[in-house]
């Protein structure tokens, strides 16, 4: 049986030709400025969220009081600061201490919001830990599959 030998033109040549033009990074739509909000941007409004969040847990439906909103305020301000610190160390590590420092961050904020509630601090820890190993588990497995054996990000 006869079959026709390939050639550069035609449908195949043409979508080949336009694979080759297209660029292989996305485009970055956004200036430095943007960026640099952003980072101190989301961290600020996390921790306001998260004070307001740990101080409405703390009060339990009751008044409002000024210690209550001073709870408030300093716990987003050691959020604000902690999620800056490991958002700006955190890469700087190797991949398991990358994902044990980000995901250890996590699991003892959730595990303070949820000892605010008034529970006991043996469930909060718990609660901790079991957020801080599946945060680990995703994170671990993002930089695994991210990066080559001496740390270096495949781009």
């Amino acid at each position: 049986m006869a079959h026709t030998a390939p050639t550069t033109g035609g449908m195949m040549g043409r979508v080949r030709a336009n694979r080759a033009a297209r660029p292989t990074l996305t485009p970055d739509l956004f200036d430095e400025r943007v960026h640099t909000a952003g980072r101190y941007g989301i961290p600020v409004v996390l921790g306001l969220v998260y004070g307001f969040w740990a101080a409405a847990n703390r009060r339990g439906g009751g008044e409002i009081t000024g210690w209550n909103i001073l709870f408030g305020f300093v716990t987003a301000a050691c959020f604000i600061v902690l999620c800056i610190a490991v958002a700006t160390f955190a890469p700087l590590l190797k991949r398991e201490l990358h994902s044990l420092v980000k995901s250890a961050f996590a699991g003892a904020a959730v595990a303070f919001l949820y000892d605010q509630s008034g529970q006991t601090a043996l469930r909060s820890v718990a609660l901790g830990v079991v957020v801080t190993a599946g945060i680990f588990l995703v994170f671990f497995y993002r930089y695994y599959t991210r990066e080559d054996a001496s740390g270096n990000r495949i781009r």
